[in-house]
């Protein structure tokens, strides 16, 4: 708060290592952007979203930190006024997924189970394979807990039961029922093979070393329907990558960042190149909840001459090489992490040029990247 009222002259004793990053003009464009944005500012306050800096006007979010003897070293002020969201009471996962249980079982009793003729018992089939494609094959599975997992496959098993029935069942002339559930199927498998084949034509200059040993999931990646990261320029190639334990990707409710099997596995460079940045100081973020940060987190990114390689959200303190210096493939660079825009341990990996993302391809894979394979090197 002090910064954000001190008179420019005085930000250079206060916080030398933001005004020699962002530059002395550059760093007065952002205070008086935030200020004209939310007013004078008032107050700072800490908040599940980050820190809140209230003005007469308004409220952003912020992140900051601070060396020992309280020298601002670092500042990221949100450049959109902040709303306060709307915090609702949740049903306990559970409860959730007994509910959905529930809906399966009566989706199965009230179309397969109940179907008059054997064309129709088709086109629900047909229809329910439909949803088990989106779900399977856009869904990455093993993302999820046990429970829900088992809950989908029961579905499917109590739907697939129903094949005594054909026997004793007229032949049917709901054509248009069939035709309707070939049509979902026949929509679901296209909607899967394009986000599975799809390609960005750009590809790198020579494919890289996979940044990871042992086995891995990929829970975004591919085309647009299956890569949250396609609605960025620069990330539209990216990888998010986690390791799988008992309870799938994510943990138990309440564990500790050291339940998630990906967490503090060690990563090493997937090219030979010059470090452009490097950060080693950014907390982890608790899983589950993102406060506001920087979004890349704690982070290395490499300069290939030919393109610039991204590895993002690394372990506070696991960071090996610093800016300047040149790294070999192979080489050691950190650990997985929590930090940044991240809601469990994950590696997130992205090659650019030209801020254009480029389609990634790994020395050790062979076949297409996307959203619910699984990777062994």
């Amino acid at each position: 708060m002090h910064f954000l009222t001190a008179d420019p002259a005085e930000w250079s004793r206060l916080a030398p290592r933001v005004v020699d990053a962002v530059g002395a003009d550059s760093l007065k464009r952002i205070v008086d952007a935030t200020t004209s944005r939310i007013g004078e500012p008032t107050t700072v306050t800490d908040s599940p979203d980050g820190l809140i800096v209230s003005g007469s006007e308004g409220q952003v979010r912020a992140w900051a930190q601070t060396g020992p003897d309280g020298e601002l070293t670092a500042l990221l002020i949100e450049g959109t006024r902040y709303t306060p969201p709307r915090r609702r009471r949740r049903l306990p996962a559970l409860l959730t997924w007994a509910a959905y249980l529930v809906l399966v079982v009566l989706w199965n009793a009230l179309t397969v189970w109940t179907a008059a003729d054997r064309t129709a018992w088709l086109g629900d089939m047909a229809a329910l394979a439909a949803f088990y494609v989106v779900v399977e094959g856009c869904g990455a599975p093993a993302q999820q807990p046990r429970l829900p997992r088992r809950t989908v496959g029961a579905g499917a098993v109590a739907a697939l039961a129903s094949v005594w029935r054909l026997p004793d069942l007229p032949a049917g002339h709901g054509t248009l029922r069939l035709a309707g559930g070939v049509a979902l199927l026949a929509g679901a498998v296209w909607l899967v093979a394009a986000g599975r084949l799809h390609r960005w034509k750009a590809p790198l200059s020579k494919p890289l070393l996979f940044p990871l040993e042992g086995t891995w999931y990929v829970v975004q990646g591919g085309g647009r329907v299956m890569n949250h990261h396609a609605q960025v320029r620069e990330q539209r190639g990216a990888l998010d990558l986690v390791a799988l334990g008992p309870y799938g990707t994510r943990s138990r409710p309440g564990q500790e960042l050291t339940a998630y099997a990906a967490y503090g596995r060690p990563i090493r460079s997937p090219c030979d190149g010059r470090v452009i940045s490097a950060v080693d100081t950014i907390r982890d973020q608790k899983p589950g909840e993102i406060r506001y940060q920087p979004p890349y987190g704690n982070h290395v990114f490499l300069d290939t001459g030919r393109e610039i390689v991204k590895l993002a959200h690394l372990r506070p303190g696991s960071v090996t090489v610093k800016q300047g210096d040149a790294v070999r493939r192979g080489q050691s660079i950190g650990e997985v992490g929590n930090t940044g825009n991240t809601t469990e341990p994950h590696l997130h990996i992205h090659a650019e040029r030209d801020g254009i993302g480029l389609d990634l391809r790994f020395t050790e894979v062979s076949g297409r990247l996307y959203r619910g394979r699984k990777i062994r090197t």
